[in-house]
């Protein structure tokens, strides 16, 4: 083999590496991603997993070392006891939450869907100032918008109803008007333009062809709204008066404060409580990460 023929096989056997090698490096990084975010699930999963276990033991294996993974015995029975456990309401309570936070969620999605149309796609003097300003008031800290507020509710005299809590979400929450509003950028200009000539006014092109084309960022501001109002604590506390007005939130904290020996059937009624959002996310899973996505895009 002369000289030359060696150096060929050379460089084709280090071709042959630095491929390999990199070949390992597109197959390594994609593995040790997915193994980060499996631990990653698995840390946010345990305590759900935990606190719906503790819903079937006995209060005596909840508090056992070591730890026992799986009941034994099953104690179904801890849900029925749960759902009819006197003075712990808890259909009245989980219908409260539904209401309670589908009104929220209506309101939300209307008044931030009109707002943000009017944002982005109608001009006038002073838009953008204004704008500015609404956007800003996310830095306001809500306590601090608390007391006046209470004290509006109190002098119209609704104080102990669900009005304090449902009509200021009829009236815009400034992060999902940045949202809406990035979104109604996103539309083309044009399929306005072409609505106008056809004789179509503003308000059928908002409803009828923008929140259509708009639908993913609807549903996104529609799950958040859901979520966040199902764990509201602070309002409801101060505002509602009747126990039989509690959301599952306050219901779960009174059920606390008067049974705090009974920790299986409190993780019973909380995992109860919590199987409704699960119910909706998978549901509207691919509506959500679609929206979340599309935000994304929109936002960058």
């Amino acid at each position: 083999m002369t000289h030359r023929d060696g150096t060929q096989s050379h460089h084709r056997g280090a071709k042959t590496g630095v491929r390999r090698a990199a070949r390992s490096r597109r197959y390594l990084a994609p593995m040790i991603r997915h193994v980060l975010l499996v631990a990653v699930a698995i840390a946010f999963l345990v305590p759900f997993y935990w606190m719906a276990i503790s819903a079937l033991k006995d209060n005596s294996q909840i508090f056992a070392r070591p730890m026992q993974w799986w009941p034994n015995p099953v104690r179904w029975d801890n849900v029925l006891r749960a759902l009819h456990y006197p003075g712990f309401p808890f259909l009245r309570f989980l219908w409260n939450s539904i209401f309670y936070a589908g009104c929220v969620s209506l309101g939300t999605v209307l008044s931030c869907a009109a707002v943000g149309y009017g944002f982005a796609r109608l001009h006038f003097p002073g838009r953008d100032l204004l704008f500015a300003i609404t956007v800003s008031t996310m830095l306001i800290p809500g306590i601090v918008i608390f007391i006046p507020t209470f004290v509006l509710f109190k002098y119209l005299g609704l104080l102990g109803t669900y009005a304090p809590l449902i009509v200021p979400a009829f009236l815009g929450n400034a992060f999902f008007i940045f949202l809406l509003r990035q979104f109604f950028l996103g539309v083309p200009q044009e399929l306005s333009d072409a609505a106008r000539v056809d004789g179509a006014g503003e308000w059928r092109i908002f409803w009828q062809i923008m929140l259509p084309l708009v639908r993913p960022a609807l549903t996104v501001a529609a799950i958040l709204s859901f979520i966040w109002t199902w764990h509201e604590f602070f309002g409801p506390l101060i505002y509602l008066s009747d126990r039989s007005q509690y959301p599952l939130s306050l219901g779960l904290f009174a059920f606390r404060a008067q049974h705090t020996t009974e920790w299986n059937l409190l993780m019973a009624a909380s995992t109860l409580a919590t199987l409704p959002l699960v119910i909706i996310f998978f549901c509207m899973q691919r509506s959500f990460l679609e929206g979340m996505t599309l935000t994304g895009i929109k936002g960058s």
